[in-house]
């Protein structure tokens, strides 16, 4: 969220991968709008990639069964004041604070702004991967579908 939660950017962000797309939110963050955008996004995604999201309580997902019925993907819901349910987007959400710091007005930025970011954050080595971007993660993922990303935690 933007500058007094008037303007907004979805964050895609694959568990395995570390893999980020941010999705542009023109004028306004409503249901309808979000769901249009995340559904776009979602759809230039390999299938077998679209499986779950997980989200948190805002009222923006309230069309989260028009996408699930559009995108086949399953959505879950975490618990009120739970951030850690969710905390490869948590992650992530605080690496964008080094592009968009808080109060910042979103709604200024360009989707091709927004590539320019995601494509840095996912060529940027996760010590969580092993020292592999993102984009390599994904690579790997997309041509050897049965060999695990080996990711630490701590």
């Amino acid at each position: 969220m933007g500058s007094h939660c008037r303007s907004a950017i979805a964050t895609l962000v694959e568990r395995q991968t570390r893999f980020t797309m941010l999705v542009h939110l023109p004028g306004d963050h409503s249901a309808i709008t979000v769901r249009d955008c995340l559904v776009a996004a979602i759809k230039t995604l390999p299938e077998h990639l679209v499986k779950t999201l997980t989200w948190d309580q805002g009222t923006e997902l309230a069309q989260h069964r028009q996408i699930t019925l559009a995108t086949k993907m399953a959505i879950y819901f975490c618990d009120p004041h739970s951030p850690w349910q969710r905390g490869t987007n948590e992650n992530t959400n605080g690496l964008l604070r080094q592009y968009f710091p808080k109060g910042t007005d979103l709604s200024v930025h360009s989707p091709e702004r927004l590539l320019e970011v995601a494509t840095e954050l996912n060529n940027r080595p996760r010590k969580t991967l092993g020292d592999i971007t993102p984009a390599q993660a994904m690579e790997r993922l997309l041509s050897e579908p049965e060999k695990p990303i080996v990711a630490t935690t701590g």
